[in-house]
């Protein structure tokens, strides 16, 4: 049993608002389909960085907040996030140990997970197929990772959160 206080738990929330806002953040047309999937990349950092504190529970609450925000079928994201979150978990000790262009490689695939849920469940609504662009912002995020690690690992450090 942990004594101590644990720390940081403003620095995770504020992260994870920041994520929000740059999924909402208007972009011109043609950027569109290079937006990362800023939520899924903060949540597998603190997934890896800080498991007992973020995991399935945090994903979800995380996924409906986007599926709300976005107006995406509720729950869309919710199953997308909970599951990376899980992956994330039972693989955070190895991913850590990880350089970062490994990580990033993982990342991609964590990403491409939550794509795949995400032409599922527009499979199974009806919706049209969507064209190649669809698949950019993993290859974005994987670019992204190694900068957006270090940021979120420097806050870790400097705020000491447990």
């Amino acid at each position: 049993m942990n004594l101590t206080p644990q720390r940081g738990g403003l620095v995770i929330a504020l992260s994870f608002v920041l994520a929000l806002l740059l999924t909402l953040l208007p972009l011109p047309e043609w950027a569109r389909f290079y937006r990362p999937q800023w939520c899924t990349l903060v949540l597998i950092y603190w997934t890896m960085a800080s498991p007992h504190r973020v995991g399935v529970g945090v994903g979800w609450v995380v996924g409906i907040a986007i599926d709300v925000i976005t107006g995406t079928l509720l729950g869309q994201h919710a199953l997308a996030l909970a599951l990376i979150a899980f992956i994330t978990q039972k693989m955070h000790q190895r991913v850590r140990l990880f350089p970062l262009w490994q990580q990033a490689l993982t990342v991609l695939v964590l990403l491409l997970v939550e794509k795949l849920l995400a032409l599922w469940v527009m499979g199974a609504i009806a919706q049209p197929v969507p064209t190649l662009a669809f698949w950019v912002p993993p290859l974005v995020g994987m670019a992204l990772w190694p900068w957006l690690y270090i940021v979120l690992r420097d806050l870790r450090r400097r705020f000491q959160v447990s």
